[in-house]
Order: structure tokens, then C-alpha cells, then sequence
């Protein structure tokens, strides 16, 4: 185990402001040692499902409706220079800057002034994060133009889980020439759905094939693996991807989680990482009654469930909010930003 982030805080994408550079101000101030790029739902195209779709083929943008037009007259065109396009990255060596894998100006805004943020730091942070939506929440919120899941359309299927995959892999190494640790977090809310009525058809092995082929890269690039889910899961699915981080809402699923003791406990012993949202961001209501001793009441009761040493437990630990701060008002994000660090301090001082 080389990566013992010992409770640090760390915070999930989307911040409540306009102005990319004023949001990492925001992040630094509160998560120096492990901060993150961010994304700002004010602009659409840095939402969950717009800002990485950019370069897939057949992907059509009407207003605020984003789907897959597979029938188009360029289609088939489309998904032959995509994947020549691809090859020539992973085959001949094609730079990954200025590809379609790459952020175009439109999408780049946050994390290029991450990086000539954290560029100017006089001390390094412990580890830098980035994020990317998962294979599993795109190829499900993405529809072709009769409205199927694209999951079930083996070319954009096949499309979106290389793009994700050299997206995540562009970051890194973006990343990786500023910091050593670096942690590439999978978003994927849609986890919360599998098995339900609405994703018949989809197998386990099959969304757990698309997930570790991304998670793969992200190792092979040496970068930290994590997935976000901000509800609750197949938690064993998740584990068994591969990954080195688990990232979840703790504050209101602990419980859930702890059905899957005996796989998280493995996970743990095998080095992994558990990121406990334990700061509510879902719920306004639920952060504005919270303090800090309160919720570090709560963090005692959540590793209480588990059967690991607590100095341990605290070595393979985060500390972050429930999910993003996008949707909150600024003052509540504040307090949700101030909150994480200050439980992070507890913890770590107590």
C-alpha cells in the first residue's frame, strides 16, 4: 500500500460559481493538500453528461438535449475517424493534446486554471484530483435518436468506453507532471439504478467489464482509481472493478454500505481507500443543522460497523462532502467546503 491519504479532506467536482479561477481559489483555501479541478453546472457544458462526450461519433447537441443520431447520413464516417483516431494514440503514438480526447477550449476552462494554479504553488499538495463521468452513467444517460440507452449499441458503446478511457488517461498525465499522487475519480450516479426495472438487460459482467477497462488505464498511468456513487449500489460490483478508492455518500448510506462488510473489509486489507462523504450536500436541510462535533459523532458510529483497527482505518481514509456542492447555494457550499476540512482536522488531530 503506497497511498495513505491519512483522512485528508478532498471534495467532489461542481461548485455553486461563474468564475473558474475564483472556484479553485474556493478549493484551495479549504483542500490544499489534495485539491481537485472544478466544474461549474452554471456553464452546460461542464455537466455530468456534456462535458466528456465532446469527440464521440454521431453526438448531437439541440439546446439541452444531447443524444446519438446513429442514422445520420455521416455517421458511418464519423465512427471510422474516431477510431482511427484512437489508434493512432494507443498504436502509433499520436500525442493526446489537441485530440478529440483531449478538453477542448469549451470544456478546459476549470481544469486549465487548476493547473496554472497549482503550477504556482510554493508547496506541493499531498495529491491532486481529477474526475470523469463513468461508462455506466453515460452509456445510460446517453440515447440514440429513438430514445436506447446507448449502452445496447455495441459501437457507441464500444466508442464511449475508449473516450472515457483516454479522457481519464489525458488528465493524469496532465496531473502527473505537477504531483506524484494523483487520484481520477469515476463518477457514476447511474450505479445507483443497476439492477433496476429501467436497466433490464444490462449484466453485471458487462457493466463491470466497461468499468475496469477504464479503471486499467487509470492504473497503468499510475494514478489512484475511484469510484463516486452519491446513493447506494452494488458495492461489490464497484470493489470488484478494480479500483483503489471507494467513494460514498456515508451520510446517508453507511448502513448500506455495511452490508458489504466482508467485501470492504478485503478491499481494506488489500490497500484500498474509503472516501467518506460524511459532509450532506444532498439535502440543505441536513447541512445547515450539521456542526463538526456532530458529524464527527457520525464517523466514529461508520467505522465502528467495520472490523479494522482505527489508526488503520484512518491511514486508508478521505474525507469529503456527500457529492458535489453545484446545485447549492454558495454560502451552504462554503459551509460544506469549511465542514469537510475541519472534520479532516479532527480526525486526524483526535
Amino acid at each position: 500500500m503506497t497511498f495513505k491519504p491519512n483522512a485528508l479532506p478532498t471534495l467532489i467536482g461542481s461548485i455553486p460559481l461563474k468564475d473558474h479561477r475564483e472556484a479553485v481559489d474556493l478549493i484551495l483555501r479549504y483542500t490544499p493538500e489534495i485539491p481537485l479541478w472544478p466544474q461549474l453546472p452554471f456553464y452546460k457544458e461542464e455537466r455530468l453528461l456534456t462535458q466528456f462526450a465532446e469527440g464521440l461519433p454521431g453526438l448531437v447537441q439541440e439546446d439541452d438535449k444531447l443524444y446519438f443520431n446513429t442514422k445520420g447520413p455521416s455517421f458511418d464516417e464519423e465512427v471510422v475517424a474516431f477510431f482511427q483516431d484512437y489508434l493512432a494514440v494507443k498504436e502509433e503514438g499520436a500525442p493526446l493534446e489537441g485530440s478529440r480526447f483531449a478538453f477542448s477550449s469549451k470544456t478546459s476552462r476549470g481544469f486549465e486554471a487548476f493547473i496554472h494554479a497549482v503550477s504556482e504553488m510554493k508547496e506541493r499538495p499531498f495529491a491532486l484530483k481529477g474526475q470523469i463521468t463513468g461508462p455506466f452513467t453515460m452509456l445510460t444517460g446517453l440515447k440514440d435518436e429513438e430514445g436506447k440507452l446507448s449502452f445496447f449499441n455495441p459501437i457507441l458503446r464500444e466508442a464511449v468506453v475508449k473516450a472515457i478511457s483516454l479522457k481519464a488517461v489525458y488528465q493524469v498525465e496532465r496531473m502527473k507532471a505537477l504531483c506524484d499522487n494523483v487520484v481520477l475519480f469515476l463518477d457514476e450516479p447511474a450505479l445507483s439504478g443497476f439492477g433496476s426495472s429501467a436497466m433490464v438487460g444490462i449484466t453485471r459482467d458487462e457493466a463491470l467489464s466497461d468499468l475496469r477497462a477504464v479503471v486499467q488505464e487509470v492504473l497503468a498511468k499510475g494514478a489512484e482509481p475511484g469510484i463516486h456513487v452519491c446513493a447506494n449500489t452494488d458495492w461489490s460490483l464497484v470493489i470488484d472493478s478494480g479500483i483503489k478508492i471507494l467513494s460514498f455518500d456515508a451520510y446517508g448510506y453507511v448502513d448500506k454500505l455495511i452490508l458489504y462488510k466482508d467485501n470492504v473489509t478485503k478491499f481494506l486489507e488489500q490497500g484500498g481507500v474509503v472516501a467518506w462523504g460524511l459532509v450532506p450536500t444532498l439535502n440543505p436541510e441536513d447541512l445547515e443543522k450539521e456542526d463538526v462535533d456532530s458529524l464527527y459523532r457520525r464517523w466514529k458510529d461508520c467505522i465502528s460497523g467495520f472490523d479494522m483497527n482505527e489508526k488503520r482505518m484512518i491511514e486508508q481514509s478521505l474525507i469529503t462532502p456527500s457529492c458535489g456542492t453545484g446545485l447549492l447555494t454558495l454560502p451552504l457550499a462554503e459551509k460544506a467546503l469549511s465542514l469537510t476540512r475541519q472534520l479532516s482536522m479532527k480526525i486526524r488531530r483526535q
